[in-house]
């Protein structure tokens, strides 16, 4: 089906004002504009959370900080370790803020925004290692800050998402933490520069082939050294590549229709449920890369959003 016509309105305006990455793009001014871009709804106009609480972990490279959203006081809530896309270059607990706060009172859960190292500064496998740290951090502490070591989920958008593969993949190798759930909104599984999904959709919708290879190059330090991490089998940069999916926990994986990513993050799903693992897998049609969060101009938006919940709900025993 075409764009949706609210997805086209919303797009032509973001393309008017940001231009594709490209070779001179500076990762900091990229950061700069992300956060700015955020920031035009103010926190008191946000969604309120009755506690929001920044914490630090400490980490190989430094303090990894962390946004803690605690919707009641009830004890033991279940919880929910977030992981902010932006290519692994941008991106932050405050470009995610107002996203996340309507999902912890709705979902009725703790969430835990992870603030982890930023190519080309932290290269991978530096941002890897925080969200390790800090899943397993918060499986340690749950119980002091009101959450239930024995309901814990791991979730992320686009890059995000592919961190939350990873750290589920991770946990799994390691014996634990257990996780009850996985939430993949569109998510980086592979390398596949030749997919369909990326060029039919390499230009105009928000995320762009350009914008990719510029990603990558930060993250990886160059196209060459992504090529062979694929070969290698390297599974903490792309999960779908891992040899074993098996023992995963339930997983909803939300793709969208005009996203380059589209067919990495389907063919992800569909190794999961081939692999034993409760999945869902759900394409929101007409819609582009990027459209969770935007409930205020996208009705489609708003109904990915309803998933999630209730993909969380049901996954920690709240439905």
């Amino acid at each position: 089906m075409p764009l949706h016509p609210q997805a086209q309105q919303l797009l032509e305006y973001m393309n008017g004002i940001q231009e594709p990455y490209g070779p001179d793009t500076d990762p900091v001014e990229a950061r700069a504009n992300l956060e700015q871009l955020a920031s035009v709804v103010p926190v008191e106009l946000r969604e309120q959370v009755l506690h929001v609480e920044d914490r630090v972990v400490p980490g190989p490279r430094g303090n990894i900080p962390l946004r803690i959203y605690r919707p009641s006081d009830d004890p033991e809530l279940p919880v929910l370790v977030w992981f902010h896309g932006g290519g692994f270059v941008t991106g932050s607990i405050e470009t995610h803020d107002g996203i996340l706060r309507p999902v912890a009172n709705a979902a009725g859960c703790i969430v835990v925004s992870v603030d982890y190292g930023l190519a080309p500064e932290v290269p991978f496998p530096g941002g890897v290692e925080d969200c390790w740290i800090a899943t397993q951090w918060v499986a340690a502490h749950a119980g002091d800050f009101g959450g239930d070591a024995t309901r814990i989920a791991v979730g992320g958008d686009s890059a995000g998402g592919n961190l939350a593969a990873v750290i589920a993949l991770e946990a799994k190798a390691s014996g634990g933490p257990d996780l009850v759930f996985q939430l993949l909104l569109y998510p980086v599984t592979t390398y596949d520069p030749e997919s369909p999904s990326i060029k039919e959709n390499a230009t105009g919708y928000f995320l762009e082939e350009s914008d990719m290879i510029w990603f990558s190059g930060h993250y990886f330090g160059s196209e060459q050294h992504a090529i062979a991490l694929h070969e290698a089998g390297e599974w903490r940069a792309y999960p779908l590549i891992a040899p074993d999916l098996t023992g995963l926990p339930p997983a909803l994986v939300a793709t969208a229709e005009f996203d380059p990513l589209r067919d990495q993050g389907e063919d992800y799903a569909r190794r999961l449920a081939a692999s034993g693992v409760n999945t869902r897998l759900q394409r929101y049609e007409g819609m582009f890369h990027g459209f969770f969060g935007m409930q205020r101009v996208l009705d489609t938006s708003q109904v990915l959003f309803d998933d999630v919940v209730t993909a969380l709900r049901h996954a920690f025993g709240t439905a």
